[in-house]
This record gives C-alpha cells, structure tokens and sequence, in this order.
C-alpha cells in the first residue's frame, strides 16, 4: 500500500526532518554567477575610445561652429560607455569651458549634452 493513499493518524510521526534547505545552498550563488558572465559578455562588444587625428577635429570644430551659427540641425556621431551613438539635434549652445555640446532633439525637445572628447562626426543636415 502506498504511503500517500493510508490516513495520516497511522502514519509514523517520527520521521527525521532532514537537511532542508542545506543542500540548496550551492545555487544560492547562481543569480550572481549569471550577472557576471552578462557583464563579460557586455565588455566583450564595447569599443575603445577612437582616437582622432589633429584634421578631423579641425573638421568638426570648424563644422560645429558653422552649425551653431546657421542653427541648422546636425546628426553628432558620439562615443559613450564602449559604444558608438547617433543622435539628430539641433545645436543651442557650445559651453567652452566645460567643454560640453548643448542640443536638443527634433522628436521630443529633449536637450543633450555631449562632452567635445566624446564626439566623433558631426554631419550637417
């Protein structure tokens, strides 16, 4: 007879309770095992920085000035956090001594900012 078909009065009380949640403890570690081989992972496709030549910022400096002065919209090519972005905006302002790029998105109005170190092509549009 199986033991899940008897009542539970005749069944024995005094059974050892066992180890418990011990021997799960192993797994324990495992959402953080995960994390770190996402993060690997991650790291594996960013990109160094791209160093530019003295001309190409010539370039850019001199095709950021001419889009500030025409306020025409630009699409800035940029580097951030191993990665390379594109964003279309229409450029503010140049604040030179933080050396920061000030725009503002087309879409939504939403204003950017873009460090000059991180900014690899602007095109004008």
């Amino acid at each position: 007879m199986d033991y899940r078909d008897m009542p539970r009065e005749s069944l024995n009380s005094n059974i050892p309770q066992g180890r418990g949640m011990i021997k799960w403890a192993p797994f324990a570690t495992m959402p953080e095992q995960f994390e770190n081989v996402r993060k690997l992972q991650e790291d594996q496709v960013k990109i160094e920085r791209p160093e530019l030549s003295d001309d190409r910022l010539d370039e850019i400096d001199r095709t950021l000035k001419k889009a500030l002065a025409l306020k025409r919209q630009v699409r800035i090519e940029y580097y951030y956090d191993g990665h390379r972005f594109s964003v279309r905006l229409k450029i503010i302002s140049v604040d030179i001594w933080s050396m920061i790029v000030v725009g503002q998105k087309n879409d939504d109005e939403e204003m950017v900012f873009i460090s000059f170190i991180d900014i690899l092509n602007i095109i004008m549009l």
